[in-house]
């Protein structure tokens, strides 16, 4: 199982490690963290040598009921942040975290590898068409309504079925597109309930019947540390324990904030198999 990311392939079948940067002053566990040139050049590097083989770089904040932001001031967040990045680093592998095709376009165009949309093509109908244009890995996600309305109530009859048929659906028409490399990611948090998020969490390896590398976000969220009674700062324990999960279940690539603790986590489940 391979992806393509700038004419390099990357081999899935052993699992790799995303990760996680945000440069979005309100992002749930470490907004406003990353905004000048030096601390983000130390953080990806230091995720770099901890093992990490892609960055998520993040301009728009997806917590619940985060503040909305125009297309222009993503823009003006992320591309910077790419340039600087791949300036330092021409070998490194980009993924540009966003709903939005122009966004995307013009990510891809300054030298990032991946788009990571947590939308799956539902907030840009010209998502899909700009992904097969540009032909690289997407990252489609599950979620329920946007990241100001998704924790309102979140309702399934079957949570695991019903997010399935959404990527069956998803997957069909990008196909259809011609694209291939296409990852899925069930969308821990995002118009779901900590009981929906640890049945789908249960649950994982049912979506290796779609046929698509599966991404798990869980570092740090809610479904862990309200599970707990502590705080995301307290959450790496019960991160690794999940993400531990998530890699017997299947997972492919894990999303972090902590990315020593889960390339770890990938070599003690990868003894398994040996």
């Amino acid at each position: 199982m391979t992806i393509n990311c700038k004419g390099t392939l990357i081999d899935l079948t052993a699992p790799k490690v995303m990760g996680i940067l945000n440069i979005t002053p309100d992002s749930f566990f470490d907004g406003g963290k990353y905004r000048d040139e030096a601390e983000i050049i130390d953080q990806v590097e230091k995720m770099l040598v901890d093992g990490a083989t892609f960055i998520d770089v993040g301009a728009y904040s997806s917590r619940p009921g985060a503040k909305h932001i125009s297309e222009e001031e993503e823009l003006q967040r992320i591309l910077p942040v790419i340039n600087l990045l791949l300036k330092k680093n021409p070998e490194i592998l980009l993924s540009v975290d966003t709903f939005r095709s122009k966004v995307a376009q013009e990510a891809i165009d300054a030298g990032a590898a991946i788009v990571n949309d947590i939308s799956g093509g539902k907030m840009d109908d010209q998502m899909f068409s700009t992904i097969a244009k540009l032909q690289v890995p997407y990252i489609l996600m599950h979620m329920l309504g946007t990241p100001q309305t998704m924790q309102k109530n979140p309702t399934y009859k079957d949570v695991t079925n019903e997010i399935i048929s959404f990527f069956a659906a998803q997957i069909d028409q990008l196909h259809q597109l011609k694209l291939n490399d296409i990852i899925i990611d069930v969308g821990f948090g995002f118009g779901k309930t900590n009981t929906h998020n640890f049945e789908i969490l249960k649950n994982l390896a049912l979506f290796k019947s779609l046929e698509a590398p599966i991404l798990a976000g869980i570092s740090r969220k809610s479904m862990l540390y309200k599970t707990l009674d502590i705080s995301a700062q307290e959450a790496l324990n019960a991160t690794t324990s999940a993400n531990t999960i998530a890699l017997l279940n299947g997972a492919s690539i894990l999303r972090v904030h902590d990315v020593k603790e889960a390339v770890e986590a990938v070599k003690i489940v990868g003894q398994l198999s040996l």
